[in-house]
Formats: structure tokens, sequence, C-alpha cells
């Protein structure tokens, strides 16, 4: 949304905002606190609200004249509901984003409190957030977003019982990898789950092999808007080589019908229809431990990084997938309100006991020094692969949909369905979403 359009929509938008923000808070909080003058409110998502909710309840108790009031909103419709309020002047103190381009978009137009100074003075917790993940609450070298959950990389799930009923090894290369899919097909079972059906997990596919290929400048340039950035020949070979996965049998038949928020494709990899799956952390707790708890709690589903590219630029080590969710102070926030907030987001977030808490709901916090309670964790392989695996990304890469604006997002999931359909080229899906870049 243009700067200018947000800074002067109507008063009779400002009303509808505060009614629609009022109509959609679920939080069990007290009218009375959130609408104190002394409280500071915090707005997210679902996801971490237990955690969150405790945080503020011991922060509450020792901070009488500083009260953290959190108020949790429904995912889809939250970054709607945000930006309407915010340019209407009635958002929250805090409030919860993706970083990337969304959280770009807040910066450059002057929404947004710089929080560079208030970790200048934190050096010891500076240090400890995962370089990686910090960047992803970092706008033109200045931080504006802390993060406060779970890291999330996109990782390869497998059934560890089809493997060696096919005699196929894990792939490390992508030349493993097709030849793989050359022997799960010989022996009759599917080499990958997709959700074509959503759409947005093939956003995985083009992300870590345009990395792999060229790089994570390559996106990077997508990201600032660089000049024909979308023609680069890494996101073109890219898109070659997923075509031509899709010629070689590696995804399950129907595909494009697999829908993803229902747990379908996860249901393909532990019933054994499927060999594996490429998506993000959140499905090991979300669906495949809650929907197949013998399955992993025996210890039949395995996890390894994305392949090599041979002849690649980029590095291995590096990752895509959800950094973190990041918490940023409204630019217009008291002056009480803000030194609050600052004060609770350095101190009250990622202590001992929220971590506690965090790890405990399966999540793994991007903070160095918790080997001994990745450990100790309820899931110790998984947490230590998980937190190993973010901590060492050179690049740790925003899911395309989230870094981009919402135009190109859409357009993106619409040309890459296309291109696994071959009802584009590769060249074809580039020239669309260049002219779209174009566009503004």
């Amino acid at each position: 949304m243009d700067k200018n359009v947000i800074r002067t929509m109507s008063a009779g938008v400002a009303v509808g905002a505060m009614l629609l923000v009022a109509g959609c808070s679920s939080s069990d909080s007290s009218d009375e606190a959130a609408t104190s003058p002394d409280t500071t409110t915090v707005w997210t998502t679902a996801g971490t609200d237990d955690v969150l909710e405790a945080s503020a309840t011991r922060w509450n108790a020792d901070h009488p004249d500083g009260q953290i009031d959190v108020q949790i909103f429904e995912n889809d419709p939250y970054k709607t509901k945000l930006r309407t309020a915010i340019s209407a002047g009635q958002g929250p103190t805090v409030f919860s984003g993706w970083g990337g381009g969304g959280l770009k978009t807040y910066v450059d137009a002057g929404e947004v409190t710089s929080l560079q100074s208030a970790f200048d003075a934190a050096p010891d917790l500076l240090d400890r957030i995962f370089p990686s993940v910090l960047a992803g609450g970092t706008v033109d070298g200045e931080i504006y977003g802390t993060p406060y959950n779970g890291v999330q990389p996109v990782v390869i799930y497998y059934n560890k019982d089809v493997f060696e009923q096919a005699g196929v090894e894990v792939p490390a290369t992508w030349d493993d990898l097709l030849t793989a899919v050359g022997e799960l097909n010989d022996a009759g079972v599917a080499p990958f789950s997709v959700g074509g059906a959503s759409k947005w997990p093939y956003l995985m596919w083009i992300a870590y092999l345009t990395d792999r290929i060229g790089g994570p400048e390559v996106f990077q340039s997508i990201v600032d808007g660089e000049e024909d950035a979308w023609l680069d020949p890494a996101v073109i070979e890219a898109n070659t080589m997923i075509q031509e996965l899709v010629t070689a049998g590696g995804f399950v038949d129907g595909f494009s019908s697999v829908d993803a928020n229902q747990g379908a494709a996860e249901a393909l990899v532990y019933t054994g229809k499927a060999a594996m799956q490429l998506q993000g952390a959140w499905a090991y707790s979300g669906t495949y431990l809650t929907a197949a708890p013998d399955f992993v709690e025996s210890g039949s589903l395995g996890w390894t990084t994305f392949p090599t590219v041979e002849g690649g630029a980029g590095d291995p080590a590096n990752v895509t997938g959800n950094l973190s969710s990041y918490f940023s102070i409204s630019e217009g926030a008291s002056e009480a309100g803000t030194a609050n907030a600052t004060d609770w987001l350095l101190n009250g977030v990622f202590d001992d006991t929220y971590v506690d808490e965090l790890m405990a709901t399966g999540a793994v916090p991007p903070i160095s020094g918790f080997d001994d309670k990745i450990a100790a964790s309820s899931a110790p392989e998984w947490n230590a692969f998980v937190y190993t695996t973010a901590q060492a990304a050179g690049s740790f890469q925003l899911s395309w949909d989230q870094a981009l604006d919402a135009n190109q997002a859409e357009a993106l999931l619409t040309n890459l369905e296309k291109v696994f359909l071959f009802q584009s080229t590769p060249q074809e899906f580039s020239d669309a979403m260049n002219t779209v870049a174009q566009e503004g």
C-alpha cells in the first residue's frame, strides 16, 4: 500500500478499523486493562499464546505501572486488520510480523520504532540471537523486529521404513535425489508428496534450488526490486530442474489436488504411500507428531537437509523457511509505552522461563547457549537438528511469499503452479514475474 494513501485514510475508515479490531480480539485480558493508558497492548497471532500470556502475567506481577496486555487474532486476516488499524492511528504498542518485506513496508512508512539503540545497550542478548534470524528483523542495517518464537527451517522428511524396503539412500546431492526417485518409482512408491492444491508448498522447491544454484544474492536482488532480477539464469534453471523432477515421476500422482492445509501431504508419507516431503519444521509437531504419534515415536520418521547442487554457487548450509515471528513497536506508541515494551521485549521475552515454556510446545528458540536444554527436551534429536541447522545457516532465507510484497507473492503462487503443471515454461515464468515486479 502506498505510504501517502496510508497516511490519508478517511475518518470513516478509522472508525471502521477501530470496530474491526475490537471485534477480532480473542484475548482473555480484561477490557479495563486493554483500554488503560498505562497498558502496553501486544497484538499477535495464534501459535504461542500460552507462552506469551504467561510471560505477560509474570511481567505484570512485577510491573504494576507497566502492564502488558497480549491480544490474539486469527492468522489469515491479521495483516489486513493490523495495517488498517495502524494507518488509522489505532494500532497497538507492540505487534507481531514475519520480518522481510512486510516489516520493510512499515519501516518505509515511518510506522515502526527502531530497536537498534536498545540492542546496542544489551550486547549479550544481541550476540546470542542467531545472526541469520536477526537479519529477518533488520531493515537497511537497523533492527526493527526482535524474534519471539521458534525457528522453522524447511527440511526433507522421509519414511525410514520405505527407504529401507526400497534399498534407497538418503539423498545428499541433486543427482542422488534423482537416483532415489527412479529407485522409489521402481519399488512402486511415490518419491515425494506435495500439497499442490494449496500452491504455497511449491515455493520451497524454487527457493532452495535458486539458492543452491545462484546463492542467496539472486533472491535478495528480487526482494530489492533490482531490474530484471526475476530473469536471473538461476531462477530459470531452478524451474527447469523442477520440471525435470516432475517428468521423472518425482511427485505422487494427482499432487496438484493434495490439500496441504488438511495434513494430506504428511499422511502420504506416514502411511508409506510417498517416501519424502519437503516441508517446514512446523510439520513435525503440527502434523506428524499429532496425526501419527506412533510413527514418529517408533523412529520411522527421518529428516535431512536439502541436497547440494553440483556446481552451484549457494552454500549447502543455507536454509529457507520461516525464521521466526518478530515483535516490533509502533512509532505512534507513547513514550512510556515504548519504554515498557522495549523493556519487556529485551528482558521478559527469551528469559529462562520463557525458553523452557516455548520448548515445551515443541518450538526451538533462535538463541545460542541452549544446547543443554535441547538435549533434555522431549524430542532431543529433532530439536538438535533444527537448532544446529538454523545456527549454522550463513543465509536463512525467509519464505518467498512472506518476503515479497502482496502483488508479487500472489503472482508467484499462480505462475509457479503453472510451472509444476507444465502450463508455463521456466522462461515464461520469469517473464511473467518480471512484468509484475516492474508494475510495482
